[in-house]
């Protein structure tokens, strides 16, 4: 499966836009599916291997996963892999940050790592049948918030 892209354009710094994703913690104010992350291991930020706990929640269904960061390159790059309860791997989440004319150009992607089991318990878990549907749908809705966001100042 081809992984899932969706990119905006935001009139701001590609490091003020890399301090708003790079906020793990308040992933919550952007994603309709994310309501927080937590670090793990004393990280107070995201850098290559830390590991954080994320949060999640689609109606009266929640789940949590595990995370570790994987890039971390202020005003370029944030990527982390998501693992499940059980360490097996469900999804590389990336942002990359590519300067142009009045700002930057945001790119959210998903990369689907699940297995058949993954599939079948997320599928139970989530409520969500259609991943990728389901999941750009959010990565728009995200991006347009961190947009806001971002050019409220």
């Amino acid at each position: 499966m081809e992984p899932t892209e969706v990119s905006i354009h935001i009139a701001a710094a590609p490091e003020a836009i890399y301090d708003l994703v790079a906020d793990l913690p308040s992933m919550g104010k952007w994603s309709p599916e994310c309501q927080r992350c937590d670090w793990l291991g004393g990280a107070t930020a995201a850098a290559p291997g830390v590991k954080f706990k994320g949060r999640n929640r689609i109606g009266w269904r929640r789940w949590s996963t595990k995370g570790t960061v994987v890039a971390a390159s202020p005003g370029e790059e944030l990527s982390f892999d998501i693992t499940s309860v059980f360490g097996l791997p469900v999804a590389r989440w990336s942002y990359r940050l590519e300067p142009d004319a009045g700002g930057v150009t945001v790119t959210e992607t998903f990369e689907d790592k699940r297995g058949g089991t993954i599939k079948f318990l997320g599928t139970i878990v989530s409520g969500v049948g259609d991943r990728e549907d389901h999941n750009r749908a959010g990565m728009e809705a995200t991006l347009k918030r961190i947009k806001a966001a971002a050019e409220a100042g």
